[in-house]
């Protein structure tokens, strides 16, 4: 009953928030463009399935997804599960011992932005535009290994209590780096990619995994420290994108090379 409800307050809550958006859209199609909306119905039933897909989803991350990040967290950072599995030096524990956060935080950065809908709606229409020259899921795994990196360095960054604007400072000036030497073609999209990654499935687990590290180490405050492990997956993907296309160019020209090459010799007499 209590779960019922919930459900029934976040959905009217979540019809609260999307009012705006519908006033907007409405207003304008009305008011400005002075025409009756196309497909009305159509509309209408897709309002009415954002509303039930919001509320579920809303539900799902406080009954789930911030329950189990958390857990994961204050599991894998408590004193029995560390002095059962670090090496102990000089009876302290420092950031080596945390190991196995590092991991848990690399694979959950990984695997949220494989199953993350708005990039997979990006990458395929990434392949669609540039006629296959772009293959979604290269451009998914390299996105997801930019969030794996980047989670994983931020879970070091909370246990390490390093200042967080460094990190991100370092981040963005390699950025800019690959920008100057990245093709043209590819900046739009790199830039795009930290964007859509930190999106419906990331987000929640990433905030919730931050947050758990910072309560449960010692020393930590979830305030200052919870909070940055978002901009991280914003900013590895980044890389790692403007990375695999400066690769996937390489190894292009050199396939390129090796058949000219090969044609040369052919021809020799």
């Amino acid at each position: 009953m209590d779960l019922l409800m919930h459900t029934a307050t976040t959905g009217l809550s979540t019809m609260v928030d999307v009012l705006p958006i519908a006033a907007v859209l409405f207003g304008f199609q009305i008011l400005v463009i002075r025409r009756r909306p196309p497909n009305l119905k159509r509309v209408l039933a897709g309002f009415g399935y954002v509303l039930v897909g919001l509320t579920f989803f809303l539900v799902g991350l406080e009954q789930a997804l911030f329950p189990l990040g958390e857990t994961m967290a204050s599991q894998l950072t408590a004193p029995e599960f560390i002095r059962g599995s670090a090496v102990v030096r000089d009876g302290a524990i420092d950031w080596r011992d945390y190991l196995w956060v590092y991991v848990f935080a690399a694979a959950i950065g990984f695997s949220t932005t494989i199953a993350e809908p708005s990039l997979i709606a990006v990458a395929l229409k990434a392949e669609e535009i540039s006629g296959g020259s772009i293959g979604a899921f290269g451009l998914r795994i390299a996105v997801a290994i930019g969030v794996a990196a980047g989670v994983s360095i931020g879970a070091y960054r909370i246990v390490s209590g390093t200042p967080l604007p460094y990190y991100i400072m370092a981040g963005y000036v390699i950025v800019i780096l690959q920008t100057l030497r990245a093709t043209k073609m590819i900046i739009p999209l790199a830039y795009d990619s930290g964007g859509v990654t930190t999106s419906t499935v990331t987000v929640p687990v990433v905030a919730a995994l931050g947050l758990g590290l910072a309560s449960t180490i010692p020393g930590r405050s979830p305030l200052i420290d919870g909070f940055g492990l978002i901009a991280f997956a914003s900013v590895f993907p980044i890389m790692s994108v403007m990375g695999y296309a400066t690769l996937t160019s390489w190894l292009r020209a050199k396939r390129k090379g090796s058949g000219e090459g090969a044609r040369g010799k052919e021809k020799a007499p």
